[in-house]
């Protein structure tokens, strides 16, 4: 089975559709909801067991919400939104998470925080919105890497294991490396697609500034000839 574009059919194009309830967005509805709930469980709870167990929930739904999508034929707009939103946020908030339970130091969750930074802002100025853009290849394979390691870290945690822990960072530095990589080539995409975007933003404001200034300029001629009629009737001429 491929765990890389699982569920297409051959022959058959993918078409986002402008559906909102279907059922891969429920489930990356319930991804979101996993995030609140395993910092509770690690920071309040000190549940780590339950809080692996949430982790595991939160990576399968990952992979079989876009299984259901292609095989179902159930991908949508909102889904090429929310999916990404929502492997974002759970990557950067179990970093958060880690760090304050002293599981992981802040190197870890500054070498994911950055390249986000830096395609958030890019994406803000060359778009003010979300790029839209498809999630790479580089990018689910650093997002699974990431989301294996982690549950893996925090079981060698409360097993104490050491080789149990020596896998989780290799998977952990691999999805490290994979995450840099892939803000790389979404940067260049921003890049490209976004150059026309602004080109296009920018002339559009010149030209509504041109148009203004005309506008004025206009407005004040009209003004200055009724203000001389005015004052030839009131000189008599």
């Amino acid at each position: 089975m491929k765990l890389i574009g699982a569920g297409a059919r051959p022959g058959v194009p993918q078409v986002d559709h402008d559906r909102i309830l279907t059922v891969p967005n429920l489930l990356t509805v319930i991804r979101f909801l996993g995030v609140p709930l395993f910092m509770w469980l690690v920071l309040g709870a000190r549940e780590y067991g339950w809080a692996v167990a949430v982790l595991a929930v939160m990576g399968s739904t990952d992979w079989i919400d876009g299984y259901v999508a292609r095989r179902f034929d159930q991908t949508s707009k909102l889904g090429r939104i929310l999916d990404p939103a929502a492997d974002r946020l759970a990557l950067i908030a179990v970093a958060v998470t880690l760090v304050l339970a002293g599981v992981v130091t802040w190197w870890y969750l500054t070498a994911l925080l950055v390249p986000d930074v830096v395609l958030g802002t890019a994406s803000l100025l060359y778009f003010r919105n979300h790029p839209d853009l498809p999630v790479s290849v580089v990018g689910k394979v650093r997002t699974a890497l990431l989301l294996l390691g982690t549950p893996l870290l925090v079981l060698s945690e409360i097993m104490g294991g050491r080789v149990l822990f020596v896998i989780a960072w290799v998977l952990l530095a691999l999805g490290l490396v994979g995450h840099w990589i892939a803000a790389i080539g979404y940067f260049q995409a921003i890049v490209r697609k976004g150059r026309p975007v602004r080109r296009a933003r920018v002339a559009t404001h010149h030209r509504e500034a041109d148009e203004q200034a005309a506008s004025d300029d206009g407005g004040s001629g009209v003004v200055g000839q009724r203000t001389q009629q005015d004052e030839r009737k009131e000189d008599g001429t």
